[in-house]
């Protein structure tokens, strides 16, 4: 390499081409998730942008730290926008951009079109929950939301567990449809679409709530949650009945202080009026998956993971990325300095 100080950037397309697996995916996840409940890792809970725009849209700021990547760990930071609009203009809802740093220098390793690591970790987020706090005998899983993340919720779920049926909807019938053919074409379960989430909900033993609301509005109604149901709000905007929380018996969270900053989040009423504080938590799925606590002991537990989208997360993907290219000299270099 030419001397001064250069980084890898790698695109969209060459992060399609590297051929990442759901599995190595979820690993990568989990072992950040696992290092955040043993207390080495840094971060900052998000932080909101909000440009006078007519509320169509805001950027969280995510910045994190993982220790045991690399020689002295690696540090990140990410920029994704959240326009629920988008569709209207054939984009993501959600464009991400991530930067990865030497923690020891400053200087810039990469920067990544990270709209498919933002999808990416969230679905193995809520794999990493299934694992630990679901019933490993559940057999329906039912899915509110079809934007890129749901995609990656499904399919993970669906390598998880052996299921007997899939249930997906949306709030448009052409976005569901066409959720639903994208499911079936790669999966061997039953994929069944309908048109409201009482049908997906309805006995459901997996329950995920990922709409896309502008405002709050109980799609996820507590009589629907079962004995032995596993629970995941997630919706930047509340789809779920303030009384939800009472037939829980764990409550779990990917991060304390990410559940309490900001002003977004499926769990944020909840969180405003004390239902859920640091007292009524059960614990964050890092002490879970680290050994610190025991995930799900009864069959019968109705346990819930509100996960608002760790930092780490987006860090330990880049980098997963980021090796995966450099082994396989994908990318373009730039000069920095």
């Amino acid at each position: 390499m030419a001397e001064g100080i250069w980084l890898r950037f790698l695109s969209g397309p060459d992060i399609d081409g590297l051929g990442l697996t759901r599995p190595e995916l979820v690993a990568a996840v989990e072992d950040a998730i696992r290092e955040h409940g043993e207390g080495r890792t840094s971060f900052e809970p998000r932080v909101h942008l909000r440009p006078d725009n007519g509320g169509i849209g805001h950027f969280n700021v995510l910045r994190g730290h993982l220790d045991r990547l690399g020689e002295h760990g690696v540090s990140g930071v990410k920029v994704v926008g959240d326009f629920v609009p988008n569709y209207q203009v054939g984009l993501p809802s959600e464009l991400a951009m991530a930067t990865l740093f030497d923690p020891t220098t400053g200087v810039p390793l990469a920067v990544l079109d990270a709209t498919m690591i933002t999808a990416a970790r969230t679905g193995a987020m809520t794999a990493v929950g299934a694992k630990h706090l679901a019933r490993r005998d559940s057999r329906v899983l039912g899915h509110v939301g079809s934007r890129g993340t749901a995609w990656w919720n499904v399919t993970m779920l669906d390598d998880l567990f052996d299921l007997d049926e899939i249930r997906a909807t949306s709030r448009r019938p052409e976005s569901r449809e066409a959720f639903g053919a994208e499911l079936a074409a790669v999966l061997d379960t039953p994929v069944r679409v309908v048109a409201t989430a009482e049908e997906v909900f309805d006995g459901a033993d997996i329950l995920v709530e990922a709409s896309r609301l502008t405002e709050p509005e109980p799609l996820l109604r507590t009589a629907a949650v079962k004995p032995g149901a596993f629970v995941v709000p997630y919706g930047t905007i509340s789809a779920v009945e303030l009384d939800l929380l009472d037939v829980m018996d764990k409550v779990v969270v990917d991060d304390w202080r990410e559940a309490r900053s900001g002003r977004f989040g499926s769990l944020r009423r909840h969180v405003d009026t004390g239902r859920l504080s640091e007292q009524s938590l059960y614990a964050e799925l890092g002490e879970i998956v680290a050994g610190r606590k025991p995930g799900r002991e009864d069959d019968a537990e109705r346990n819930l993971l509100w996960h608002r989208g760790l930092s780490l997360l987006d860090v330990a993907v880049a980098h997963l990325i980021l090796r995966k290219a450099e082994a396989a000299d994908v990318g373009t270099m730039l000069r920095f300095h």
